[in-house]
């Protein structure tokens, strides 16, 4: 009988020394706020589903946090750690002289990811075309609205004097808006507007990404102190991230589209698949995350056409931290 209570002890202790290695193995969490639900960030799904995040013993609890504003207040309350959102809501913190502000140090797309969508199918479409044309845009201050407005300012419109322009749209509501409205032209998102096309509802004539050049258009970010605290953790992220992008580079866009097709389960696969090409066709999807400063310029030459650049120095060197990206590609 003491020989039963012996081992049952010793197995006790042995129960309870393996349960607390186990506790010490846990993965870090990392709690991450995207902007909103896009096939945009086709390659975050990707180190999401493909493991590369628990390959690095990061355990990332992803949440839509629905708008720049939105976003940005949940990082700097701590109600997120990193924001996947468009490079210029760092700019907009930075300027209210945040004391804590957000650093951007990974990219994820390079090219603005709006269309321009006709309701109309046109064979030639000129830029002329949109003049005198009823136009719906995108949301004021933000990065599809501003980019929309330079491209056309490119081209010699100006889209507040040359078309009539609607901005005061809920994103969210503007595919139903364009299909029920007299609006000509649209600016959307894919996969939208790949599914407009197949429904017969709008035809994709050009695309704002091919048409402004590289931009940081949407970045993750974190607050100087989470990235001073946690370096270590932010690397390990940012390789996963690079891990997704290269798999993104080097996998044809079907299979890409299996990969993260619960991300999008009201979207055919078929439409997916055409949207993620179309995306890899014109370079959105960045190689690497690290973000060059003539793209970071660039963004800046587009917010100050916008009339949303805020007064003073926005520094690449303050606001950008390329340090952690390089680090994990040399290696």
């Amino acid at each position: 009988m003491r020989k039963i209570k012996i081992l049952v002890f010793v197995l006790c202790f042995v129960l309870f020394f393996l349960s607390a290695c186990g506790s010490n193995d846990k993965h870090t969490t990392i709690k991450l706020g995207e902007v909103t639900r896009s096939l945009f960030y086709a390659p975050q799904y990707v180190a999401i589903e493909k493991g590369f995040f628990e390959e690095e013993g990061l355990n990332v609890e992803l949440q839509t946090t629905w708008g720049g504003d939105k976003t940005m207040t949940a990082l700097l309350s701590d109600g997120i750690d990193v924001a996947l959102v468009g490079s210029e809501t760092s700019i907009y913190v930075y300027a209210q002289d945040s004391k804590d502000y957000a650093v951007n140090f990974a990219q994820l797309t390079q090219t603005d990811g709006t269309f321009l969508v006709a309701k109309e199918k046109q064979d030639n479409f000129s830029w002329e075309d949109l003049k005198n044309s009823n136009f719906l845009g995108q949301r004021k201050g933000g990065m599809p609205q501003m980019v929309g407005e330079y491209v056309l300012k490119q081209h010699g419109i100006d889209p507040h004097n040359d078309l009539t322009l609607n901005q005061n749209i809920e994103f969210a509501n503007i595919p139903s808006a364009f299909v029920s409205g007299d609006y000509e032209y649209v600016q959307l998102f894919e996969p939208t507007a790949s599914v407009f096309e197949k429904e017969g509802s709008g035809y994709v004539v050009a695309s704002f990404g091919e048409e402004s050049g590289q931009v940081p258009y949407t970045v993750f970010m974190a607050k100087q102190s989470y990235l001073k605290e946690n370096e270590e953790n932010i690397e390990k992220f940012t390789r996963a991230i690079y891990k997704a992008q290269q798999w993104v580079q080097d996998t044809d866009s079907a299979e890409v589209a299996k990969t993260i097709k619960d991300y999008f389960e009201d979207v055919e696969l078929d439409i997916l698949t055409s949207s993620i090409d179309r995306y890899k066709s014109q370079g959105s999807f960045a190689a690497d995350p690290i973000l060059e400063e003539d793209e970071w310029n660039n963004l800046k030459n587009i917010m100050k056409e916008a009339g949303e650049l805020p007064d003073g120095n926005i520094s690449y060197e303050e606001l950008v931290n390329t340090e952690i990206a390089e680090k994990v590609i040399s290696n």
